[in-house]
């Protein structure tokens, strides 16, 4: 019983930095190199992440400064970016390509607070769903007279403890995410 409950508590631990790494990806007023991750460039055929074919800065607090390691790319770099989602037009000056973020509106905010909201709801049901993997590994362990039922009531009780440590985890970082979001 107690591997099931080290394993629940590593997988639990694993859906709170995969919402934390979901959060990282929502645009905020700020430039943050992150948002780029998703974006492939295709490079020689084969389609690469952006971030290994330059290097991503961040010269101010609204832009981003994209250096390609070979000048060629520009061209394949931009399409990416103007494919993208981003709602950033690209400028390039023919050595660097540069995000210029706009100061974002309120009505643009409540949006990203709903994605951030949405986000953290699949974080929340990502730890529910360890927890009734686990519950039900306590139930099978008692069904087969393993454990006790008084030992089935105190994995039950431990299993609800940890769940509601890691739901406050990702709470706690969905409140910061929203700070962040509507900082001006």
């Amino acid at each position: 019983m107690q591997e099931m409950y080290k394993d629940a508590e590593r997988r639990m631990q694993q859906a709170v930095e995969a919402t934390a790494h979901d959060f990282q990806k929502i645009r905020t007023g700020r430039a943050n190199p992150n948002i780029l991750e998703h974006i492939k460039v295709d490079y020689y055929g084969v389609e690469t992440p952006i971030n290994q074919v330059g290097s991503v800065s961040v010269p101010e607090a609204r832009q981003l400064l994209i250096t390609p390691y070979d000048k060629n790319l520009l061209g394949e770099i931009e399409r990416s970016l103007l494919k993208s989602d981003l709602g950033v037009t690209p400028n390039n000056d023919g050595n660097n390509i540069r995000l210029t973020f706009p100061q974002m509106t309120e009505e643009r905010r409540k949006e990203m607070i709903k994605q951030v909201h949405q986000r953290g709801e699949e974080g929340c049901i990502a730890v529910r769903n360890v927890r009734k993997d686990a519950m039900h590994k306590v139930h099978d362990a008692e069904k087969a007279k393993e454990i006790t039922e008084d030992e089935n009531k105190s994995w039950e009780k431990k299993v609800q403890e940890l769940t509601d440590k890691y739901v406050n985890k990702v709470h706690e970082i969905q409140k910061a995410k929203d700070a962040e979001v509507m900082e001006i």
